[in-house]
């Protein structure tokens, strides 16, 4: 993994690449070439030129020491590479070197290059949320009938079905998938505005070199340059933040299913994934781990991206300058949280007897709000609660069903059955609108696709 050992729990292998130094670079090379092939398209310079440039914009030809020692001097990136750029260019052909950055300023080849990365990862990202959406789908679809415990607050409560805790988890997902597809059609677009946003100096050709360079580049042209307006990538941010939101709730529920005292689900172990390096038996939650770790993260990354949006006339003084780095860990901690979530749905393993074991270890106190509903028609829900309470509480001092309990009590017995409450405790019965809730959830336009498409 091209990445520092530091950086080894923040990143997915193909996201380290893509944001690795080479790839950075070959990035805003990707720009000036396409900016000579656009300008030569349209008569601004000459075809010769555009073929220099481009013989010679190979990232592995420049030193990469000197040119983050430069950036660092410069304070930009993007001057010290269109200097080598330009020196090796005049190496090949002096009169071609004029031709370099035609037109265009600092930000326009940092803008671009970092939405071309962002076009590079887009697949990156989908491709890992297709995966947990599919692994979502089908353990919502295998579980539809697996009672477990619900909870509130912690704490033991009705039932529910797993499978209906995977259907919210995949709604959520797609959800927010959804909004960061949109927020990604909106961000690819090319930057090319010039010294001021006008490009003056393209005369009246600017807009077609514009629009020359996206097709190149395979981006889209922007009705106006937009250099200190940044809310198409705040708005990729922002729906990063949601997406790992969502798989750090998905992370928090699956960590605390693994809990020695609930053992309900774990995650897929071997190959090194989850052991300890002091207790042999444990299997700890490491792809929930990596996710939440990257769901802590991103909210304070979103934060400083919203703050550097306050950005000055028509070029910022340290604003864009800080959103490089912002923006690629926002990526990869994205990415990182989808690809790991993806693997532990993938490879989850559902204990169902575990779960009615946990539902039949309350002794029935989860459905005293099935006895109060039935009671309550009669005496009224004030007062059905208070009797309820009360039982619940003998039922747990004592160690005893509730509907033991309950049998006892004449109150009760005067206005229920014996046939229902010794149905009472049955988590089958007591499920609602779960499954109409579970199909719901999962009847969302990206799994109809995926099935037509299977």
């Amino acid at each position: 993994m091209p990445a520092r050992l530091i950086e080894s729990l923040a990143t997915t292998e193909p996201l380290a690449e893509l944001f690795s130094d080479q790839s950075v670079l070959q990035a805003m090379l990707d720009f000036e070439v396409a900016l000579a092939w656009a300008e030569a398209r349209v008569g601004v310079v000459p075809p010769a030129a555009a073929e220099h440039i481009a013989a010679v914009a190979k990232a592995d030809a420049f030193d990469m020491v000197a040119l983050a020692h430069a950036m660092f001097r410069a304070a930009t990136a993007a001057i010290p590479v269109v200097k080598a750029l330009t020196e090796k260019v005049r190496a090949r052909n002096p009169e071609a070197a004029r031709y370099v950055h035609w037109g265009a300023t600092s930000q326009d080849v940092a803008d671009t290059a970092l939405i071309l990365l962002l076009k590079r990862a887009r697949p990156l990202l989908e491709n890992d949320i297709s995966r947990l959406e599919t692994a979502l789908a089908k353990l919502s679809d295998q579980h539809k009938n697996t009672v477990m415990l619900g909870r509130t607050l912690m704490q033991a409560a009705p039932p529910v079905t797993f499978g209906l805790k995977a259907a919210g988890w995949f709604a959520a997902l797609h959800r927010s998938r959804a909004r960061m597809d949109a927020a990604f059609g909106e961000a690819l677009i090319v930057q090319l505005g010039g010294a001021t946003g006008t490009l003056a100096a393209l005369g009246e050709k600017g807009v077609a070199v514009a629009q020359e360079l996206a097709k190149e580049l395979g981006l889209a042209c922007p009705e106006a340059p937009w250099h200190t307006h940044r809310d198409r990538l705040a708005t990729l941010v922002c729906s990063c933040g949601v997406l790992t939101g969502t798989l750090g709730k998905m992370a928090r529920d699956v960590s605390l299913l693994m809990q020695s005292e609930v053992a309900e689900a774990a995650e897929p172990g071997g190959d090194g994934r989850g052991g300890s390096s002091t207790m042999p038996h444990k299997r700890n939650p490491a792809g929930s781990t990596l996710a939440l770790a990257a769901a802590q993260r991103v909210p304070g990354l979103v934060a400083t991206f919203l703050s550097a949006m306050v950005q000055e006339h028509e070029r910022a003084v340290g604003g864009w300058q800080s959103e490089w780095p912002v923006i690629a860990s926002v990526i990869q901690l994205t990415g990182l949280a989808a690809a790991s979530m993806a693997e532990v749905a993938e490879g989850l393993t559902v204990d169902g007897q575990r779960m009615r074991a946990n539902i039949d270890a309350t002794k029935g106190v989860i459905f005293a709000e099935r006895a109060m509903i039935l009671l309550g028609s009669k005496l009224g829900r004030d007062v059905a609660h208070k009797v309820l309470e009360e039982a619940t509480r003998t039922s747990v001092t004592q160690g005893r069903h509730l509907a033991e309990v309950l049998a006892e009590m004449p109150e009760i017995t005067s206005h229920i059955d014996r046939v229902a409450l010794r149905q009472l405790e049955m988590p089958e019965q007591y499920l609602g609108s779960a499954e109409a809730f579970r199909q719901a959830l999962l009847a969302s336009p990206g799994k109809k696709n995926r099935n037509q498409e299977q």
